[in-house]
């Protein structure tokens, strides 16, 4: 279980009443993200309060009159994904930080710079983010702020979210070890084998991952692996 002091509190209030929990602070951005999060073991204590600064518990009675029920990770589970979330400014800074890198950890794996083709790094990305005083919100979901982002961005560098093409050729022998690599990075559109023993295939790939299959081709075929955007 999460430590009373490395908590937050979720608090959901209805019908004139206050609900409050104290919950581990990452599993509440999970479950905001829209994550299937077991909050069995992400509670700082098994009981919901009126004031959890206080220790003012609510009855069981109260709780299956709200709640039709009185299984406490269930009730945590609606007042953290109805409610809102009070936390202490350097517990929002931590998730912040964390929340920025996933955005820009998104947004460099399917964006690209539209005028030459090419990804973007996620250095640059972020550099643009702190020019552009970009805010973000550590409890709303990622996808939800990528398009803000963008926004904020294309004044300062030319993005666009896009995914590209790419024909790889293969000598045989690299087949094997290789295809496993092609099929996780993207969509395998068509594949053939050529006269020669070599394997033809075109992938889809989100935009920003171009580097990252070049290398890793590279890498497994020591440079034999041939590489070309489809137009």
């Amino acid at each position: 279980m999460v430590k009373v002091d490395d908590a937050v509190i979720a608090r959901w209030e209805i019908a004139g009443s206050r609900f409050e929990v104290l919950v581990d602070p990452q599993a509440v951005q999970e479950l905001k993200d829209g994550k299937d999060v077991d909050l069995s073991d992400k509670l700082a204590l098994d009981q919901v309060f009126k004031d959890a600064k206080k220790g003012d518990k609510i009855s069981d009675e109260h709780l299956e009159h709200t709640f039709h029920t009185r299984n406490i990770v269930e009730i945590a589970r609606q007042i953290v994904l109805k409610g809102e979330v009070q936390v202490t400014t350097e517990q929002r800074h931590r998730l912040q930080e964390a929340k920025r890198r996933q955005v820009v950890a998104l947004i460099a794996r399917n964006a690209m710079n539209p005028q030459t083709g090419a990804p973007h790094p996620p250095a640059r990305i972020e550099s643009a983010m702190n020019e552009a005083k970009v805010h973000i919100d550590p409890f709303k979901p990622v996808d939800a702020q990528v398009q803000e982002v963008l926004t904020k961005l294309r004044p300062l560098i030319p993005i666009r979210l896009d995914v590209v093409k790419v024909r790889v050729r293969l000598p045989g022998q690299h087949y094997p070890r290789v295809i496993g690599e092609v099929k996780g990075l993207g969509k395998l559109l068509e594949e053939q084998w050529l006269s020669d023993g070599s394997w033809s295939g075109v992938v889809e790939i989100p935009a920003g991952m171009q580097t990252e299959l070049y290398e890793k081709l590279s890498a497994r075929t020591k440079g034999a692996a041939e590489t070309a955007l489809v137009k």
